[in-house]
This record gives structure tokens, sequence and C-alpha cells, in this order.
């Protein structure tokens, strides 16, 4: 049996007999909700409210969903490991744009100087000072 594993979101996901073509990662209806949430339906291509009408070149004549065209129409950055066959979706370009000009910090968990794990949740409500250094 031939595993695919699919990062998507928070989530990893295992496939069996995933077909792969070149840069086109083709998924069973059922296999595409179960790694990212998105189900093929009369509409298009839906989750929860929203609905993005499904192209002609994503969906085969077998009903396979090519989730990678799919993810790219998205805007989200999509790569793969061949020796692994794991392939990994980012999030949106939009999505990205949005968090920025939302002006709150992404959540994390860091340890400091003790090891101690710190959670910017763990802070919610209380001012946070935010300091980072990068050798870049």
């Amino acid at each position: 049996m031939n595993l695919t594993s699919v990062l998507y979101d928070e989530r990893v996901t295992e496939i069996s007999n995933a077909k792969v073509e070149a840069e086109h990662l083709w998924l069973k209806p059922e296999d595409l909700r179960a790694a990212t949430g998105w189900k093929l339906e009369t509409e298009g291509l839906c989750k929860g409210d929203t609905c993005v009408r499904a192209q002609a070149a994503w969906v085969d004549a077998a009903g396979l969903v090519d989730l990678s065209a799919f993810a790219q129409y998205l805007g989200q950055p999509v790569t793969r490991e061949d020796s692994t066959n794991a392939w990994a979706f980012g999030e949106s370009v939009n999505a990205r744009r949005d968090a920025l000009f939302s002006l709150e910090a992404p959540a994390f968990t860091l340890p400091d100087l003790d090891g101690k794990l710190h959670s910017l949740a763990d802070y919610r409500g209380q001012k946070v000072f935010l300091f980072s250094w990068g050798s870049y």
C-alpha cells in the first residue's frame, strides 16, 4: 500500500493510494474531506459556509480532486517531499495578510531560560512585551 502524508492546517493525514502526477495530488473526495475539511458538493468545493465553484481541471473523470491545483487557486503555497511522499499546504496569502493586519500575535509556546514553557495565550488580557532576535 502506498501512503501519502498530507499536512494541511493543523492536521496530518495518511492517505492510501493517492494519485500523484508530477506536481498534482489527486485525492478521493472522502480523503480530501479527511485531510482538509473541504467537501466536493454539487456547488463545488465547500468548507463550512464557504463554497468555491470547482473548475474542470480540479476534478477528473473518476471523481478525484486535484488538491494541489485547488490550493494554488486559493493562494496556498504547496511543497512536497518525494522520498517520504509527503505534501504540505501552507496558509493562503489572503489569510496571512489578514493576520498581519489584525495586529494579533499568532499563538505560540516557547521556553524561558530555565526551560519553563510559556504560551502567549496564558497572558491574554495583559500587556506583553515580546523581544525577538535573529542572527540572519
